[in-house]
């Protein structure tokens, strides 16, 4: 089995130890193939994996996801280079720059559209969108808000951006739109913090009914923590201001794009046929059973432009469902705790030091 039948098999529909066996094969290889094609890529296997062990999840090499945004990590020539994704960040903070070339954009697109087909069925659903136009303007070099709106878009029809450039709801575009499609679902896709800010906050109890709509949203819970703001307070509060019933958060990053990890009912994200997840303790870095917190190792076999498919991120999850590999995840790790597994990011740096 390979990537084209993880495509044409019902996602979450395989059980994992088979998914897991196909994509050890899958993944082995695309090291293989990062290796042979991007040099600082190689380095780093040879420093930190000598043993060059690819016949498991557990001993597959893996980069720290903080490596993106120092290193230019590509396994194409830059003629072929037709996408460069960049991560969010603050004024000033460095953001992990990933190219694409065609065949990984394509593979992104098609995973997206399948797991959330999933989630939505199969027609597209009239689409609002919570943010600006301008945010996509720009295709060539997208945020990751922009590759985030770009790659939901294919799911709906009849776009509506309903945030103007200066960031202000757009009252009665809104107005009409939902006069239009008053009476058929309608799918709603915009950042969590964004939702709540430009959607939520703008308005007042009851003054638009969205209990039609599915709410996909991602990203940006920080400002909503300080705000004592979680993900049932969010939920609960958006379904009593705007009646939305369906809600559904998902887990990604730029360095995966495509392989996303949605939400379901019971507030777990879920690995789709085209990833997996691990969880290592933050000190020593060794694979945690289900139940312990740690730090979150993800997989996916869609990368082919860049060495992106085993990355061990800065979250901290907890696997809760063995036989899925459901899991949640509790924030990021401070700083101050960057040890142990994520220590080799200072091997990592110094092997894979290029011109």
């Amino acid at each position: 089995m390979g990537v084209e039948q993880l495509f044409s098999a019902p996602q979450y529909s395989m059980p994992r130890a088979t998914k897991r066996e196909v994509l050890v094969e899958e993944l082995a290889a695309l090291t293989r193939r990062h290796c042979e094609r991007c040099s600082a890529y190689a380095r780093i296997v040879q420093v930190l994996h000598p043993a060059q062990d690819f016949s498991s999840l557990e001993t597959l090499p893996f980069l720290p996801a903080s490596l993106f945004k120092t290193h230019r990590l590509t396994s194409v020539e830059p003629a072929k280079v037709i996408k460069t994704l960049t991560s969010s960040g603050t004024t000033g903070q460095a953001v992990s720059r990933i190219e694409l070339d065609a065949e990984t954009a394509d593979l992104q697109s098609r995973a997206l559209n399948a797991i959330l087909r999933d989630l939505v069925g199969p027609r597209r659903l009239p689409m609002l969108i919570v943010d600006s136009k301008a945010t996509i303007s720009n295709r060539a070099e997208f945020s990751a808000r922009g590759a985030g709106i770009a790659g939901m878009m294919p799911l709906g029809r009849d776009h509506l951006f309903v945030l103007d450039e200066g960031m202000a709801l757009d009252r009665s575009a809104l107005k009409a739109f939902l006069a239009k499609h008053s009476s058929q679902p309608i799918l709603i896709f915009g950042f969590t913090f964004m939702v709540w800010k430009y959607l939520y906050q703008a308005v007042s109890d009851g003054e638009f009914d969205l209990s039609t709509a599915v709410l996909i949203h991602s990203g940006g819970w920080k400002a909503l923590a300080d705000q004592a703001v979680d993900n049932g307070e969010y939920k609960h509060r958006l379904r009593r201001r705007l009646g939305l019933g369906r809600i559904h958060n998902f887990y990604g990053m730029v360095e995966q794009t495509g392989s996303i990890f949605v939400e379901r009912e019971d507030g777990l994200f879920y690995p789709s046929n085209f990833s997996e997840v691990l969880v290592r303790d933050v000190t020593t870095g060794e694979v945690l059973s289900q139940g312990e917190p740690g730090v979150l190792q993800v997989f996916s076999v869609l990368p082919r432009s860049y060495p992106g498919h085993s990355i061990l991120t800065e979250d901290i999850g907890t696997i809760h469902d063995p036989a899925t590999g459901a899991f949640s995840v509790a924030g990021r790790i401070p700083s101050a705790e960057l040890r142990g597994c994520s220590d080799t990011h200072a091997a990592v740096v110094q092997a894979s030091q290029v011109q």
